[in-house]
């Protein structure tokens, strides 16, 4: 491979970080470019913020009404890529951690409340089950050049490792574990073009110390569509869109009357720094919202290639 060839590779090899950029919310998550592959050996640190603000909170079962918070998170990441089987795959762990005030009536008694601290940990793993096998520097390249259609699966665990007191009603960490399925395909429309969409199953274990009882709920099922321009090199913009219902709530055995249909809309900018590093940024709002959070989340993250 020539040194103009990995130059050239090493500013692509910044897309993989397309899976390490999501929402706060679990459901309202945002994953452009989940399942585009990269060199087997490859490595991503990134570190992030984001800036939520409005009707939010950490687990929307909490009763407050007129709900008005500021959260501003950061997450330090890091993402390995894999030959599993012969297919192309990916490893992601993330650790957020969250500082702000959340604000709201609670029985009609105006509430406040400031926290700081870590959240759960998540490990993702991603692997394309189709028109992606495990790819050195020279085929990754060639694949780039010719994009194939791709089809991929993704499992994602939440370890209920945030901080937690059972006498709160706004906590950081949700006291329970979570795992998400997800299936997708991407789509080459043209030379520029990619269309991705991907289906989702979240799944809530109990989390038995709520404050006034047992919190069960039920699965969240969303659809995501990503339509992607490749620009040039490492440069790379998309049009993201979610759909997600379910997750009604039971607590202390009684059903909630808050099963979600909501959408979320929003758009990426992912911006190369010389070879290695990359400036992303993403914006989020909900368009629909019928139970659960409504708020709007502006995204920055720094990215680097560290092989």
């Amino acid at each position: 491979m020539t040194r103009c060839d990995m130059k050239y590779l090493k500013i692509l090899l910044l897309c993989i970080t397309g899976a390490l950029w999501a929402t706060h919310s679990l459901a309202q998550e945002l994953t452009p470019r989940l399942f585009w592959p990269t060199p087997k050996g490859t490595k991503v640190l990134v570190a992030g913020y984001a800036h939520s603000s409005g009707d939010i909170f950490f687990d929307n079962s909490i009763p407050i009404e007129a709900a008005d918070s500021t959260i501003n998170s950061g997450v330090l990441a890091y993402a390995q890529t894999l030959d599993l089987w012969g297919r192309t795959s990916n490893l992601l762990v993330n650790l957020p951690y969250a500082k702000g005030t959340a604000k709201g009536l609670v029985d009609g008694v105006p509430g406040e409340r400031d926290f700081s601290a870590f959240g759960d940990i998540s490990m993702t793993l991603n692997i394309n089950l189709q028109g992606a096998p495990s790819m050195n520097a020279e085929e990754f390249l060639a694949f780039r050049a010719d994009p194939q259609p791709l089809i991929g699966a993704s499992i994602k665990v939440i370890a209920p490792t945030g901080e937690y007191y059972s006498d709160r009603l706004v906590n950081v960490g949700a006291n329970r574990w979570t795992t998400r399925f997800k299936l997708g395909s991407v789509y080459p429309l043209n030379a520029s073009w990619l269309l991705e969409l991907s289906a989702s199953a979240w799944l809530f274990g109990d989390n038995k110390d709520f404050v006034s009882g047992k919190k069960e709920q039920a699965p969240i099922y969303s659809a995501e569509a990503n339509l992607i321009k490749r620009i040039r090199p490492g440069l790379w913009a998309s049009l993201d869109v979610t759909y997600y219902y379910g997750g009604r709530q039971t607590i202390a055995g009684e059903p909630l009357r808050n099963t979600q249909s909501n959408v979320k809309l929003g758009g990426t900018l992912v911006v190369p720094i010389r070879r290695r590093h990359a400036i992303k940024m993403g914006y989020a709002d909900g368009v629909i919202t019928r139970f659960g959070e409504d708020f709007k989340q502006f995204l920055l993250s720094y990215q680097v290639v560290l092989n």
